[in-house]
């Protein structure tokens, strides 16, 4: 049988504050995305799904220590799920913390008609700074970009750039890397000099604007799979195309 595909989420926030109502938001963005979805299921110690009658209050008892625990939909055949974390500043760009969410989802017909709004509805929802959604398995060569060695440097994969840690990039803002389906908060677009209409209709021609004033942009028509030479050459032009991303810039 053909391992399950999964998409991988992230997206980065201001740190959570006080009775943060930004967890549920993000929940309730996934949900409203993804149509028929429910994240109303934690997983207890040995990973089986324990149904939350009265999730939301459940889930604003369980916020602490900058972000929430684990929830899905309760479907092992068809597992969605999302949690967040902190991020502490001694690892962040500035020093700052962040609100960290990770969501995962198979990857199927019915989560690429969705995939978007769904990225779209974790980032506003957490008021992210910037995040992206891609194939899992393209993920791991993308995480090779920052990935340290034994030596020290990472060691990209396929040709991609080397990218600055985290903690060396200066503005939380610059997206760390590039995935398939990437959020750009009005503030994180304006740091990279997206859009130019000159120079990115392509990108355009995939992108849309959000309520924010963010954008959601898709590298790629189909999903983001790097042994498709066309598809690599595409994550490498847009790195190209903005150096900022990864603090590859000499500011």
């Amino acid at each position: 049988m053909t391992p399950q595909k999964t998409l991988a989420l992230i997206v980065y926030a201001p740190a959570l504050v006080g009775m943060d109502d930004r967890t549920l938001k993000v929940i309730l963005g996934m949900e409203k995305a993804f149509p028929g979805l429910r994240l109303e299921y934690r997983l207890s110690k040995s990973g089986r799904p324990v149904a939350l009658p009265q999730r939301d209050v459940w889930l604003a008892e369980n916020t602490a220590a900058g972000g929430f625990p684990l929830v899905c939909n309760g479907d092992t055949s068809y597992p969605v799920t999302v949690n967040g974390g902190e991020r502490a500043g001694l690892f962040s760009p500035g020093g700052q913390p962040l609100f960290e969410v990770h969501a995962e989802l198979p990857l199927d017909e019915r989560v690429l008609a969705s995939a978007t709004a769904v990225l779209e509805g974790v980032a506003e929802g957490a008021r992210a700074l910037w995040g992206r959604a891609t194939p899992y398995d393209a993920a791991v060569d993308i995480a090779y970009q920052t990935a340290p060695t034994r030596e020290g440097p990472p060691s990209p994969r396929r040709g991609l750039p080397a990218l600055k840690l985290f903690k060396h990039i200066r503005s939380p803002e610059i997206p760390y890397y590039l995935g398939w389906l990437n959020y750009w908060s009005a503030a994180a677009a304006r740091a990279i000099g997206f859009p130019d209409p000159a120079r990115d209709a392509d990108l355009l021609s995939r992108a849309r604007r959000t309520a924010t004033g963010g954008w959601v942009v898709q590298l790629t028509d189909t999903p983001l799979d790097l042994d498709d030479p066309s598809h690599l050459d595409a994550l490498k032009r847009a790195y190209e195309r903005f150096p900022e991303i990864g603090g590859r810039t000499a500011s």
